[in-house]
């Protein structure tokens, strides 16, 4: 898919080496876009990633970071900048469930652990991102939520639905603040999507058949279906989307 909108431009995507985040950087790098892979332990999909798009005579980089550290979030921002001579798009795809627990079995540290990976380091990327992406008429950022965020997810995911269901608020609150600069700001939230390392480690084969049971389309989703949605969502930066929510779940929650 050659979206011409998106040839040249800056891309920044956080954990953009693993599941979701791999497929969002392939989909960009197709598009002609110049790309910045963040990861955390991906470093031979990042480094293969950046080749593929040097191959196509685009630019790229790896950055590695732990994004729940402030100085992490700005050096990656920085670097990101340097390299690709400015900053067009952010995807903020990090992430994680991390494990499953309780209310009853809630470590106060835990709580702050998931809050930090999912909420806080969205924030600490954006503050240092948005400067950047004001210097451009029209930018772009998409922040990956979850439908757990809608719903409040399967038993155990209390403060992984909870901060997902605050990137949505995030979203719509960032979209009023970042639209007189001409930044864009949506979100995705994704459904069952496996094949991704996120629901190998968190989610049975009996609770995924389960669940994919109860999808109207009668299948699961898969990386690509949610990055053709960020892709879209990214592209439109001249567009009037902004402060949205797309929901890619084959139709489980619908409203």
């Amino acid at each position: 898919m050659n979206n011409n909108k998106l040839a040249g431009k800056n891309v920044l995507t956080t954990a953009g080496a693993q599941g979701i985040g791999e497929s969002i950087t392939k989909h960009f790098i197709d598009s002609g876009a110049n790309v910045a892979i963040h990861y955390f332990s991906s470093a031979e999909t990042a480094n293969q990633l950046v080749e593929y798009a040097t191959s196509k005579g685009q630019k790229a980089i790896a950055i590695a970071g732990d994004l729940t550290k402030e100085t992490d979030a700005n050096i990656m921002v920085k670097k990101t900048v340097e390299a690709l001579g400015g900053l067009d798009i952010l995807i903020n795809n990090a992430g994680s469930l991390v494990a499953r627990k309780m209310l009853n079995e809630m470590e106060t540290e835990f709580w702050h652990k998931v809050m930090d990976i999912n909420l806080t380091s969205m924030m600490f990327v954006t503050r240092v991102a948005a400067p950047y992406l004001a210097k451009n008429d029209n930018s772009s950022i998409v922040n990956l939520a979850s439908l757990a965020g809608r719903k409040g997810g399967h038993p155990g995911s209390l403060v992984y639905a909870t901060s997902k269901g605050a990137i949505l608020t995030f979203t719509r609150a960032l979209s009023t603040e970042l639209g007189p600069q001409g930044t864009r700001v949506n979100a995705v939230s994704p459904g069952l999507i496996l094949g991704t390392s996120f629901h190998n480690t968190h989610t049975t084969k009996e609770s995924a058949d389960k669940t994919t049971a109860g999808i109207p389309i009668q299948r699961a989703g898969n990386a690509a279906d949610v990055a053709r949605a960020v892709l879209y969502l990214a592209s439109e930066y001249d567009g009037f989307i902004t402060g949205a929510t797309l929901d890619i779940n084959g139709g489980v929650y619908n409203m």
